[in-house]
């Protein structure tokens, strides 16, 4: 039970369990301290916190990617394929209004895709993001 935070005394129905806390010696490079400190001061967070939530983040790509890895195991290829030629296609699931392209979008053609990055937009950002990285180092 836990004590009423009004100051009245009373016990409440709400249980608190306290948070169980780890240390753990982190050595960085100080470049990448640098980065770390900035990154958490331009988003108002303490230090700690960034680098809390940066593990996380990390562990849960790391899990997705087990778990669409084992879901690959499980797939059935043709069956996959079956179900993708019978989509789209027939008189019982016609387009809803809505669902049209956008009139610039041209399948082949040199117009890019909504929300797609053209190939030299992605190079790009895959230059840029090795710059990134290889100054932190």
């Amino acid at each position: 039970m836990r004590r009423d935070p009004s100051g009245s005394g009373a016990a409440t129905d709400l249980e608190v369990k306290p948070m169980r806390r780890s240390n753990f010696a982190l050595r960085l490079q100080p470049s990448l301290m640098e980065e770390a400190r900035k990154a958490a001061e331009s988003e108002g967070v303490a230090l700690n916190q960034l680098i809390n939530v940066a593990v996380a983040e990390k562990v849960s790509t790391l899990r997705t990617e087990e778990y669409f890895q084992e879901r690959a195991r499980r797939a059935d290829r043709a069956e996959t394929l079956r179900i993708l030629d019978r989509a789209g296609t027939g008189k019982s699931n016609p387009p809803m209004a809505g669902d049209e392209l956008p009139p610039d979008w041209k399948r082949g053609g040199e117009t890019k895709k909504p929300g797609r990055q053209t190939t030299r937009q992605s190079a790009a950002l895959r230059k840029l993001s090795r710059k990134k990285v290889s100054s932190v180092r």
